[in-house]
């Protein structure tokens, strides 16, 4: 089985051209995404034909879940894409489980990047889902920022966000190197108000526009960076009043930007690069 490996902020995949390959993909994910074992990566993505886009994607976690979304898998899968010649044009439609998004290839400042459609964020505790009681959801426009919740000794003010898959955010005051994120990270994710699980990003405002982050990713761990996190990030900076519509995520693997207007899709752009490629003996 032929691979490419690529990585977007240091967020690494294994993908896989499987039109036309059938296997338990759940369990190819595991195999592949171990360190020293295997490749090593953050997830498996497969490339698919779709009916109703230009592309399908399908994303698998390291531990053989399947994950609704994911903006850096998005941006390395179209740059596969054109370093392949699968595609003519510079904007494309990629179909995911969490619906089509658009993509585009960019050129700013002399550099090559990829801008991805994310879609508009939900805020509905059954849209995330997260399981708030009947009265607190009836407040759940107004609690963003606000949801208490200790773990570990450490009280945390939680903001919840879907980008297509569930995010929790906390902000801090510390900068997010601080943040006993490898402890709190895992109770989280796995946490009861979270049926499906959850990506955790605790986060430090910097300025109006600029954000550092660290992500817990549901499946993965910590990886050096998550983009459906950083636009959860900077859409809840910017709706508690923290931030613009524009802002600069400062990643450990780099810079991601994400912008968003109220009522529109979140745009993220960033960097994405093969490599290498190689053969999997299944």
């Amino acid at each position: 089985m032929h691979f490419t490996k690529l990585q977007g902020l240091g967020n690494d995949f294994v993908l896989v051209d499987a039109r036309g390959k059938d296997c338990d993909w759940g369990q190819t994910a595991r195999l592949m995404c171990r360190l020293h074992f295997g490749i090593g990566a953050d997830g498996l993505l497969l490339l698919l034909p779709s009916e109703k886009a230009d592309f399908r994607m399908r994303i698998f976690n390291p531990d053989g879940t399947e994950a609704e979304a994911c903006g850096n898998g998005l941006r390395c899968f179209v740059r596969y894409l054109s370093d392949n010649m699968l595609t003519n044009g510079t904007t494309l439609h990629i179909e995911t489980m969490s619906g089509v998004r658009q993509a585009k290839l960019i050129t700013e400042n002399n550099a090559a990047l990829i801008q991805v459609c994310m879609g508009q964020p939900k805020f509905a505790p059954a849209a995330i889902p997260v399981n708030v009681a009947p009265e607190q959801g009836k407040m759940f426009d107004i609690m963003l920022g606000n949801y208490p919740l200790e773990i570990a000794d450490i009280m945390m003010s939680l903001s919840f966000i879907s980008m297509g898959n569930p995010h929790a955010i906390h902000f801090t005051t510390e900068p997010v190197s601080d943040f006993p994120l490898s402890t709190i990270g895992p109770l989280i994710t796995k946490h009861a108000l979270f049926p499906r699980g959850t990506n955790f990003e605790v986060a430090r405002v910097i300025d109006c526009n600029t954000i550092e982050m660290r992500v817990w990713e549901r499946g993965a761990g910590e990886t050096l960076a998550c983009g459906s996190g950083a636009c959860a990030s900077a859409i809840a900076a910017q709706l508690i009043g923290l931030s613009g519509d524009a802002a600069d995520v400062l990643l450990p693997g780099g810079r991601a930007r994400v912008q968003w207007n109220r009522g529109s899709d979140a745009l993220l752009t960033g960097p994405a690069e093969p490599v290498f490629s190689g053969e999997w003996h299944t």
